[in-house]
């Protein structure tokens, strides 16, 4: 059963919730980090995958599913707003750390420009929500576990529980759960320094795409990626074996993805398909469409309306992306969209791309600078040693041109059927005009519908767009707490906050979830505590209230 706001807010009244939610699927989440379709199920059998291949044939595969960009921040704000970064000055990587190996910056200047740089939160329009609250709204028992990052400080109200302890085993009874497991054996991490999994692929075996050197170091790395693609595949055997223990499996919908690509170089941060394009694996309880193939075009834009649509819920008017999945899925985009600015401290870009099923459209709006700038982080991978080694060396061949291109070229195009790893720019090519300038017209369309600062600076952009008119950041009002007791009855409680948007959050007992404040109810407590909090903006403080104390 589908239900709208208006609907909710008269089923919490009536205080009939559970009657209405005792129908719906449980939503369940196995996310990793840093990871391509390197998977059976896609055709790559370099290490086992039977976990993730027995869920593939139990479920959809989807073939051309594309994450915002490729990185990890700006596309969990994706996940958790249901925006496009730009909409909120999310696009960059991150705004409210600095890089772990900022001490590993070798040019001074850039080291003190990366210290002195603002953070921030990034701030989407008012009244936009993590979209969990909807559910939990919905009577949804929603958890992470537990990685958050959503370049802003989440409100209390977006999650009953996110820890490294979260789970959905601490629901009520018969209560519908969200539940999100992120495994990080994946991450770029894995394959610097240390290992996480036993040596068990043989260098020799994997394959390497063009635009790397081919060479021992090289297919080390590689290699190793595939190790901890070994142990991601037993996690996942793990959890669901645990969904079926629990008795659960006949009654959730299990999505298996990655935030990005690979996190290896000229993977992870780019938007080509090696930076962007993730496996996705739908799995419901009823087998619907179980074993098949999709190859419709879908975006993480997409996660927020179609995990509210399987939920039951129309998607706020704000959300502009699709349903993907399940009975209800919308007619497949056309297009696909991307994009890549600021990366940690010191990798300063504005890229934007247009991706549809067979070709992908690239704009370079600081061609100035070359693909290859300073950044630490990924320097510490060996494949980056290597690369400068030959680099210096002068050893790397005609495909690998982007590693010493002094500038870039204005546009690109790339025919990813027969060039599936984008080297071959076909921008210039007379055969492929028409291509060229339909996708030039669809991308800037996007960027209009968006309002894309594009290349604005990134202190230009905090100040007139994240925090107007000063670039200072606001605070939630303090909510305002009502409170009425009938003759002999409990107490009622209004609140409200003034500040426009601002999610509300209450709790009786002074510790565990907070309730999404939705209408006016009643209770029992002696005390209630109180907070409210815009998502960019500071919270308001917690405020406890005695019962018949009113403001």
């Amino acid at each position: 059963m589908r239900i709208s706001s208006s609907i909710l807010i008269l089923l919490l009244l009536a205080g009939d919730l559970w009657s209405a939610e005792q129908s719906r699927p449980n939503i369940l989440w196995l996310s990793c980090e840093d990871l391509s379709p390197r998977l059976g199920c896609y055709g790559d059998d370099t290490v086992p995958t039977p976990n993730i291949d027995r869920l593939a044939h139990e479920g959809i595969r989807y073939t051309h599913a594309f994450t915002a960009t490729g990185v990890c921040a700006p596309c969990r704000h994706t996940m958790i707003t249901g925006l496009y970064p730009m909409q909120s000055g999310a696009q960059y990587m991150r705004t409210t750390s600095r890089s772990s190996a900022l001490g590993e910056v070798k040019d001074p200047s850039l080291r003190t420009e990366a210290k002195n740089r603002r953070l921030y939160e990034a701030t989407p329009p008012a009244g936009v929500r993590c979209f969990t609250e909807y559910l939990r709204m919905a009577g949804y028992y929603c958890t992470n576990n537990s990685k958050e990052d959503y370049q802003f400080v989440a409100p209390v109200t977006a999650w009953d529980e996110s820890s490294p302890k979260a789970h959905y085993r601490n629901r009520a009874s018969g209560q519908p759960f969200f539940a999100v497991f992120n495994n990080t054996v994946t991450h770029e991490s894995g394959i610097h320094g240390a290992r996480r999994s036993l040596a068990k692929t043989d260098p020799t075996k994997v394959a390497v795409p063009k635009f790397l050197p081919d060479t021992p170091v090289v297919r080390s790395d590689i290699a190793r990626y595939y190790d901890n693609i070994i142990e991601l595949d037993a996690w996942v055997g793990k959890k669901l074996a645990e969904l079926k223990k629990a008795g659960l499996a006949d009654s959730t919908i299990v999505f298996f993805f990655s935030d990005h690509g690979d996190g290896l170089p000229r993977h992870k941060r780019w938007v080509y398909d090696s930076g962007t394009h993730v496996p996705m694996i739908v799995r419901f309880p009823d087998g619907f469409k179980a074993g098949t193939t999709d190859d419709r075009l879908m975006s993480f834009i997409d996660l927020a309306p179609t995990v509210m649509d399987l939920a039951g819920l129309d998607q706020p008017a704000y959300m502009s992306g699709g349903v993907f999945t399940g009975p209800n899925a919308s007619p497949s985009p056309e297009y696909v969209f991307m994009h890549r600015d600021r990366m940690d401290d010191t990798s300063h870009e504005t890229i934007r791309a247009a991706r549809d099923k067979q070709f992908q459209y690239v704009r370079n709006y600081r061609a100035d600078l070359p693909y290859l700038q300073p950044l630490p982080y990924r320097d510490r991978a060996a494949t980056m040693s290597e690369i400068y080694r030959l680099i210096d060396n002068n050893e790397l061949n005609e495909d690998q041109w982007q590693w010493t291109a002094k500038t870039k070229p204005l546009e690109e195009l790339y025919d990813t059927d027969v060039d599936p790893d984008e080297i071959h720019n076909l921008a210039s090519d007379p055969r492929y005009f028409s291509q060229l300038a339909k996708m030039r017209e669809a991308l800037e369309q996007w960027e209009k519908n968006i309002d894309d600062p594009l290349a604005t600076p990134e202190m230009e952009v905090l100040k007139n767009r994240v925090w107007p008119p000063n670039g200072k950041q606001s605070t939630t009002a303090q909510p305002e707490i009502s409170i009425f007791q009938s003759v002999q009855g409990p107490f009622q409680v209004t609140i409200d906050c003034p500040t426009e948007g601002a999610s509300v959050g209450y709790r009786e007992s002074g510790s565990g979830p907070w309730t999404i404040y939705t209408a006016p109810f009643e209770t029992d407590a002696k005390a209630i505590e109180v907070v409210a909090h815009r998502i960019g903006w500071k919270s308001s403080t917690i405020k406890k209230t005695l019962a018949g104390e009113s403001e």
